[in-house]
């Protein structure tokens, strides 16, 4: 089994590189001068673009072929003070240059909406911004030049004191998404509501990638383990067939904050989860949710070969399980 290990968004290793400048609302309302606050906003925007590009780079030195951007790229963009507000033609050149770097070096890329994209709610009005937010994350990708192998993933959402109501109308209200969005999305489940088992369900019915975590998975259970469903899983990637199954793995902050994630990433519980999938598992792709972004990367590249003599790097973030 070959599995490709990223990060998410942030380096801790390339200095002054953050792809999430951003401009509080607040500070955009105290510009008097509306055009000259939208040319500021431009300006971070575009070195958000070209600090993603400087990362891109620093992953390709690294062999890292695996990355999430930064949902923040264009700060304000979802707001509703800047309803209107079109940035992509002063930016696209930007954008193409990124799109044109992931293809030439064959990275797989995505986005995670903030959690305030969620399409399982009751409120016409949250379900109105979730879908205009979709639309910019799309529409960034599209941008980018980038084809349906570049996906946003999301959470279900809230329970709204009725889960399977909930559940009933998520998948109401994405079977009515349009379809440019609809291909771009994998569902993962969440550490406190909707559990692998309930999402993997929602990716069956609707016939979308299941994007497991395991380190949500170990905390929101209903006594089934990862392996368990992992076949199933499987199968929801069986329409994209360039794309490997892609996981999300991290480590709890500590006793009292299980949920929470922390710095680093404890290989032993990786190792064990990738040899207990392996026989059923060609390729896999791991993004790695800790707080020391491509550090633990590197760390977890250094303790998985120590660890087992059965790995073995083919890369600087690619291992090989026997």
């Amino acid at each position: 089994m070959i599995v490709r290990f990223g990060y998410v968004a942030m380096s801790v290793v390339v200095p002054n590189c953050s792809p999430s400048k951003t401009m509080t609302a607040t500070t955009f309302q105290k510009i008097t001068d509306r055009e000259a606050a939208i040319r500021k906003l431009q300006r971070i925007a575009a070195e958000n673009l070209q600090n993603t590009l400087r990362l891109l780079k620093h992953n390709q030195a690294h062999d890292i072929h695996v990355y999430r951007f930064s949902s923040k790229l264009i700060p304000l963009i979802s707001h509703e003070w800047l309803s209107g507000w079109d940035p992509f033609p002063i930016l696209e050149p930007f954008f193409r240059e990124i799109g044109d770097y992931v293809k030439a070096h064959g990275m797989r890329v995505s986005f995670h909406p903030d959690h305030f994209t969620v399409l399982s709610t009751p409120r016409p009005e949250i379900l109105k911004a979730s879908i205009r937010d979709l639309h910019i994350h799309v529409k960034m990708l599209d941008t980018m030049g980038l084809g349906e192998e570049a996906k946003c993933n999301i959470h279900i959402g809230g329970a709204y004191g009725d889960k399977p109501k909930s559940l009933e109308r998520f998948i109401r209200q994405f079977s009515e998404l349009d379809e440019s969005i609809r291909r771009r999305i994998t569902l993962e489940n969440d550490d406190k509501t909707f559990n692998a088992l309930e999402t993997l369900k929602a990716c069956e019915a609707l016939q979308v990638p299941m994007v497991l975590d395991i380190h949500h998975q170990w905390v929101n259970n209903e006594g089934e383990r990862a392996i368990d469903l992992w076949p199933r899983v499987l199968q929801t990637w069986a329409d994209n067939p360039q794309l490997p199954p892609k996981i999300h793995v991290s480590s709890p902050k500590s006793e009292s904050d299980p949920r929470g994630h922390a710095d680093d990433v404890d290989a032993g519980f990786v190792r064990d989860f990738l040899i207990s999938i392996s026989k059923h598992t060609d390729r896999l792709d791991v993004m790695i949710e800790a707080k020391r972004k491509d550090g633990a990367l590197f760390q977890l590249m250094e303790d998985l070969p120590k660890l087992d003599s059965r790995i073995k790097k083919r890369d600087q973030a690619t291992i090989e399980l026997e």
